[in-house]
């Protein structure tokens, strides 16, 4: 089993970045697969990015390609999600995610594939 927490979020004018974390704990962080969901008010939870085990692979919405990354340092077990270019759209409570994955290279953008979550960093956008 492991405990997410995320950290990072706040307040930032259009066109600027900021860098998202989670901090894993509680079992062998390289053990999971890892993803960031986002929720905005009034509308579902969304897939934003994902990871595989040993970072291989990568899968991203289209609505954040190209403009954030979504990394893992295991040794630290943190996983980062740097966005650049935001958007008032970025707005919403971004989670981070872990699952077992069959594979090394498995990424999966579906909520109902990941096990364990943390409880949300808010992250606003101002025009």
């Amino acid at each position: 089993q492991v405990q997410l927490v995320e950290s990072g979020g706040g307040l930032v004018p259009a066109g600027g970045l900021l860098r998202l974390a989670c901090a894993a704990s509680g079992s062998t962080f390289g053990d999971y697969a890892i993803a960031w969901f986002r929720e905005a008010p009034g509308q579902e939870r969304e897939f934003v990015a994902a990871l595989s085990l040993v970072g291989i692979h990568e899968l991203y919405a289209d609505s954040v390609q190209g403009r954030f990354d979504i990394s893992r340092d295991n040794a630290k077990n943190t996983v980062l999600l740097r966005m650049n270019n935001l958007k008032r759209e970025d707005t919403a409570v971004y989670y981070c995610a872990a699952r077992r994955p069959d594979s090394i290279d498995a990424v999966s953008s579906s909520q109902s594939a990941y096990t364990y979550w943390g409880q949300g960093t808010q992250v606003t956008v101002s025009s």
